[in-house]
C-alpha cells in the first residue's frame, strides 16, 4: 500500500456538486452501518429529561464518565422537580468530576426551573423550545429530538466536526455552519444516526490526530484519506 502523506487534502469540497457528494455520503453510511452494526448513543439515559442532563454534563468530559455519575445523581433527584428545588452545591459534589461542575449545576437546575415553568413539568419536543433551557445548545437539542422524540437531528460533536471536514461532506469550522451542510448533503432519515456511525468510526479509526488511513473501510471515499495515503484524488 502506498505510504502515507503528511498535511491536508488540497481537493475542496466545494466544487464536487451536491448529487455526487450526497451520493458518497449515502456509500460512506452503507458502509459504516456495515462496519459498527451496533452503532447508538453511548450515553444511557433514554429518558428525554434524563438524556437532556447527561449531555449537559458531557461536555468537555466523556460519556464513560457521564454513565458513571448519572446513576447516583438520578437516585438522589428522580424528578424535574427535584431537580428544580436542588442545591447547586448538592448537585456539584456528585457531578464534580465530569468537569465544570458549577456551571453545569445552575444550567440543570435552571432548565429544569424553567421545564416546570413554562412547559408544565415536560421536556419540549421542538428545537426553537428545547434551546431556549439554559445549557441546551442545539447539539443537545437535536440528539434529544432524534433519541426521544423520533425527530430526525443532526448532531455536531467534536467526532462529527472532525470527520465531515476529512470526509469532504462539509469546509466549515462552525458546528451551527456544518449542521446545515450536512443537512443538505445527507436524506433525512440518516440524520440521527450519522453521529453515532461518525462518532463509532472516529474512536476507532478516524482519530484525532492522527487517522489511521491504511485501516480505514471509507478510504475509497474519503478526499483526505486518498490524498494521505498518495492515491488519485476523488474525480481524478
Amino acid at each position: 500500500m502506498a505510504k502515507p502523506k503528511a498535511g491536508p487534502t488540497n481537493w475542496s469540497s466545494e466544487s464536487e456538486p451536491l448529487e455526487r457528494k450526497t451520493g458518497r455520503a449515502l456509500g460512506i453510511i452503507e458502509i459504516l452501518q456495515a462496519t459498527y452494526p451496533d452503532a447508538k448513543c453511548s450515553l444511557e439515559p433514554r429518558n428525554a429529561f434524563r438524556l437532556m442532563v447527561a449531555t449537559i454534563l458531557a461536555a468537555q468530559c466523556t460519556d464513560e464518565r457521564v454513565n458513571m455519575v448519572t446513576p447516583g445523581l438520578f437516585e438522589r433527584y428522580p424528578t424535574i422537580q427535584s431537580f428544580a428545588e436542588a442545591r447547586e452545591e448538592d448537585i456539584q459534589e456528585i457531578i464534580r468530576s465530569t468537569g465544570f461542575f458549577r456551571q453545569k449545576s445552575r444550567s440543570i437546575i435552571e432548565a429544569s426551573q424553567d421545564i416546570m415553568a413554562k412547559f408544565g413539568g415536560e421536556v419540549p419536543g421542538t428545537l426553537a423550545e428545547l434551546t431556549t433551557l439554559r445549557g441546551v445548545g442545539r447539539k443537545t437539542a437535536n440528539l434529544v429530538l432524534g433519541e426521544c422524540f423520533d425527530t430526525p437531528g443532526m448532531v455536531v460533536d467534536t467526532h462529527v466536526t472532525r470527520l465531515s471536514q476529512r470526509l469532504g461532506l462539509t469546509s466549515n469550522t462552525d458546528p451551527t455552519k456544518i449542521e446545515f451542510d450536512l443537512m443538505k448533503v445527507v436524506p433525512e432519515r440518516h440524520w440521527t444516526e450519522l453521529n453515532h456511525l461518525l462518532v463509532s468510526h472516529g474512536r476507532a479509526i478516524c482519530k484525532a490526530p492522527t487517522p489511521r488511513c491504511d485501516q480505514c473501510p471509507v478510504l475509497e471515499l474519503c478526499p483526505t484519506g486518498r490524498e494521505r495515503m498518495g492515491m488519485a484524488q476523488l474525480g481524478e
